[in-house]
């Protein structure tokens, strides 16, 4: 049984879903795209994506027309296993078409990029043996990577956040997608302890800090599932 949560980037909103692992993902059409396949190699017992992600996907598989086998989707930040500040820890992130032909990858990453449903679709010269395919928002606060965050910020990337906090030790008071005063607090003591500007916003100097002591370094004590 997982705990799905899924975010509207639109609207802020916020549902939980308890999902079997060969249920389907929530807001997915016609059963295209299971719990077990989003998961991938995650351990984690809570999985998130966004409403906009699964819309995305909804087009691209139609316009397909035939099954897109998920290699990689999400991971928790913890767990490692791609870049310092991924979108497949943010749950808005698909590498897709690992057993299909060149010809067919091709094809996929042809409707993805026409569609205009993705924020980004790596270049096939960077994915030779699969299509990479994310719906990353807002503005990010590196040149790549999150978008800055600070008080009632709401959303995937504040679930990271809170992900890399808690595992750090630095207690948000929960695992819910929303940085309110307890989320702020504990940025601003990780950014003491670590000669941060103590502004309680998590933008590019305290994204990198933070990723890079988390990523791929395993679950601690101090995680909340």
């Amino acid at each position: 049984m997982a705990k799905v949560i899924i975010y509207n980037t639109a609207t802020s909103a916020r549902e939980i879903f308890y999902l079997g692992e060969n249920d389907p993902m929530p807001y997915v059409w016609n059963n295209t795209m299971r719990v077990r396949e989003f998961r991938g190699s995650s351990n984690s017992p809570t999985l998130w994506t966004t409403v906009q992600a699964m819309e995305a996907w909804n087009s691209t598989r139609r316009s397909y027309g035939a099954a897109i086998p998920v290699g990689y989707a999400f991971k928790r930040i913890w767990e490692g296993g791609h870049g310092l500040m991924s979108q497949h820890y943010a749950g808005v992130s698909f590498d897709v078409g690992q057993r299909l032909t060149a010809w067919q990858r091709r094809t996929i990453h042809s409707i993805a990029s026409g569609l205009g449903v993705w924020g980004y679709v790596e270049p096939l010269s960077l994915t030779p043996t699969w299509v990479h395919i994310d719906r990353r928002y807002g503005t990010a606060a590196c040149s790549t990577g999150y978008m800055k965050l600070q008080l009632n910020s709401r959303g995937v990337y504040v679930l990271v956040l809170q992900d890399c906090l808690n595992t750090l030790g630095y207690a948000t008071a929960g695992l819910d997608g929303i940085f309110g005063a307890a989320t702020k607090r504990r940025v601003i003591n990780f950014q003491g302890d670590y000669n941060l500007a103590r502004d309680g916003i998590c933008g590019c100097q305290t994204w990198t800090k933070i990723s890079s002591l988390v990523k791929g370094n395993g679950r601690s004590t101090t995680t909340v599932n």
